[in-house]
């Protein structure tokens, strides 16, 4: 049987034939022209189509259907028992067997009477159908990494923007009391000047469906599209490590550990620094790949942007050294440090944890829970707490720390340009190549 391995150098012979020319400048439609599709649903609720109704997909549309102000009209998924369990969910919160189906997003797209969707899809098939979306007038709330790769993000902003869509991105760690806490000491200089951050995320393969990374090709199950799940990846063989929740181990579909949190930590050390509208200017990675297995995400890794006022933010999963061998981030100050994650808070000197503000303090964001913050900023056509640009900037050290850790060597990168300078490679790497029908 043909060895379906995957290495880091054909990820980079794939990746560097890619086209870069997914860099288009966004026009703005005028605020008196925006606002929902003209639908208005009984009680004035948000009409909602939920795109990917697997583990994350599952957990949004709880969130959405304890929402009062939303009602969820459709779910659209190609693993039929996603699908089915989904539709259940729904019928039986609302008492009744109204809630559509859909193999094809397209065709959910296409129903005028859907204000918003929730996208819930993994990372390689975010853009397609956010852009679609986009397009076809309705807000969206879709997954954190924003994107696959890095011009797919600036394809996603931009068609956000063109089409004056509202958009929410899943890094709901924002709409937490503890973080907004954490980044308001250090926005508000409470530690003192900072020079350093450290970022620490989990590290390793997790075998989420214990189907262990070493499997051979079957064939798909009946109840699963394959073919349209793999959509703009390079065609490969079925094996159960390659779908649903294990897909972010393998390059093709996923980053690792790396982009699948850092839409939340790292997202959260650039809140507190004010860095949502920028990005570094040099990245320099390295990472630990298997060797052998079908997963060929990085095990470990250490990702270093250098920003242009100084400050280092140290991206890391399996150095003891970052963040005390935890996870979450910490900010080292002239004055103290603060340490913030899930469930957890500290700060030296202790003082700092004290929420005592000034009338001329800067107060963050305060949002009411995610899912509501999305529906509000929807009624309102204001920015919800993780619009589309802050989640790519968020992503931006991620994408450029996996191309240095694949090439073994330091990235230049330009943040008002959004450019690597001086490597044409590196650069080429920044978009994907999309297997045949598929296109943005």
């Amino acid at each position: 049987m043909k060895n379906n391995r995957f290495t880091r150098r054909d990820f980079i012979k794939k990746t560097g034939t890619a086209a870069a020319g997914l860099l288009a400048a966004p026009y703005f439609i005028p605020s008196n022209v925006l606002g929902r599709n003209g639908f208005i649903s009984p009680g004035n609720k948000i009409t909602i189509g939920i795109i990917g109704a697997g583990w994350m997909g599952t957990s949004n549309l709880e969130s959405f259907l304890n929402e009062d102000s939303a009602q969820v009209v459709a779910i659209c998924d190609i693993d039929k028992e996603h699908l089915t369990e989904a539709v259940q969910m729904v019928n039986s919160k609302y008492g009744n067997n109204d809630c559509s189906t859909y193999h094809d997003f397209n065709e959910l797209l296409a129903r005028k009477d859907i204000d918003a969707v929730v996208i819930s899809t993994p990372d390689h098939w975010h853009a397609i159908p956010a852009i679609a979306a986009a397009k076809a007038g309705k807000d969206i709330y879709a997954e954190k990494p924003l994107s696959h790769s890095f011009n797919e993000g600036v394809a996603m902003r931009d068609a956000v923007h063109r089409y004056g869509r509202i958009w929410q991105t899943g890094s709901w760690q924002r709409s937490i009391s503890n973080f907004r806490f954490a980044c308001e000491i250090v926005r508000n200089g409470k530690i003192g000047k900072v020079n350093r951050v450290e970022v620490g995320l989990p590290f390793g393969h997790k075998d989420f469906e214990g189907t262990g990374g070493e499997e051979a090709p079957i064939l798909p199950p009946a109840h699963l599209d394959y073919d349209r799940w793999l959509g703009p990846a390079p065609f490969a063989q079925y094996a159960p490590a390659r779908v649903h929740k294990n897909w972010r181990w393998h390059l093709d579909y996923g980053g690792g550990q790396l982009m699948d949190w850092i839409g939340h930590h790292n997202d959260i050390a650039h809140w507190a620094l004010d860095l949502d509208s920028t990005g570094p200017i040099e990245v320099d990675a390295f990472g630990e790949y298997p060797k052998t297995g079908l997963w060929n995400t990085a095990t470990k890794f250490h990702v270093k942007s250098t920003y242009k006022n100084g400050i280092e933010i140290i991206i890391a999963g399996g150095h003891e050294n970052i963040c005390d061998g935890k996870t979450g981030t910490k900010w080292f100050g002239e004055e103290g440090w603060v340490h913030v994650d899930r469930g957890f808070l500290d700060a030296s000197p202790k003082s700092l944890l004290k929420d005592i503000y000034g009338p001329n303090d800067i107060r963050l964001y305060k949002s009411p829970g995610h899912a509501k913050n999305f529906l509000d900023c929807v009624k309102s056509r204001t920015k919800t707490l993780t619009p589309v640009e802050v989640a790519h900037r968020s992503a931006t050290p991620g994408h450029l720390g996996q191309i240095s850790m694949l090439l073994k060597r330091k990235i230049k990168f330009d943040p008002d340009t959004e450019k690597i300078m001086g490597d044409e490679l590196a650069s080429s790497m920044l978009g994907r190549s999309y297997r045949s029908p598929w296109v943005l």
